[in-house]
């Protein structure tokens, strides 16, 4: 049996790196499409937010809108568990100016007889744009504490960045709305706690 030569062991180590580079390849999309689950995870079972702070009111006022450039900022919504909630945007989409301060709207329902606290996070897509997206007011900030069968209306007030790339002309605002089980299980504990000590008051 003829020993490899030079030229076998170049090509050779060529389909080795061309396998290693997909592979790499695949690693790396498949991370990035875990981003909005990992955080879930996170906020869900360690109780760790990871959304940065709103961007202060002043910042956003402060803006100079840029009137020659309209950007399209559609919305969109995802349930973790639809037996528990129904969560939905008001508006389909907005046009807006960059450097814009606006207004949106959500809309979420408990559907469920128990007193639940949710979550939400948020993405923004093309993720590439995210860092020009900024918002000064989200529900997505803070806790959503519901009541059996409450619905309520959500506000999320944000800008488009000035500097945002002139190839991007559509921004998708996104949330998924999640059972936070370990501020629902806080929340309940503690209700539950009250009611116990109201029955055993002597004064009623």
């Amino acid at each position: 049996m003829n020993a490899p030569t030079a030229a076998d062991r170049a090509a050779e180590n060529r389909r080795l790196l061309a396998k290693l580079g997909m592979v790499t390849l695949g690693a790396f999309v498949f991370c990035f499409a875990l981003v909005p689950l990992y955080r879930i995870a996170c906020e869900q079972v360690f109780g760790i937010r990871l959304d940065g702070r709103p961007v202060d009111a002043a910042t956003g006022a402060a803006l100079v809108v840029d009137t020659s450039r309209t950007v399209t900022v559609q919305f969109d919504s995802t349930i973790h568990d639809e037996r528990d909630w129904a969560f939905r945007p008001d508006q389909v989409e907005m046009k807006v100016h960059p450097g814009q301060v606006v207004e949106a709207w959500y809309t979420a329902s408990n559907l469920t007889a128990d007193t639940l606290v949710a979550h939400a996070v948020p993405d923004v897509l093309p993720r590439p744009a995210n860092p020009y997206f900024s918002k000064t007011e989200c529900f997505c900030f803070t806790e959503q504490l519901f009541q059996p069968g409450e619905s309520r209306r959500m506000p999320v007030r944000f800008f488009v960045a000035t500097d945002l790339p002139r190839d991007v002309h559509t921004l998708t605002l996104t949330y998924t709305f999640y059972n936070n089980e370990q501020a629902t299980r806080r929340e309940q504990a503690r209700m539950a706690a009250h009611a116990d000590a109201a029955a055993a008051d002597p004064r009623g």
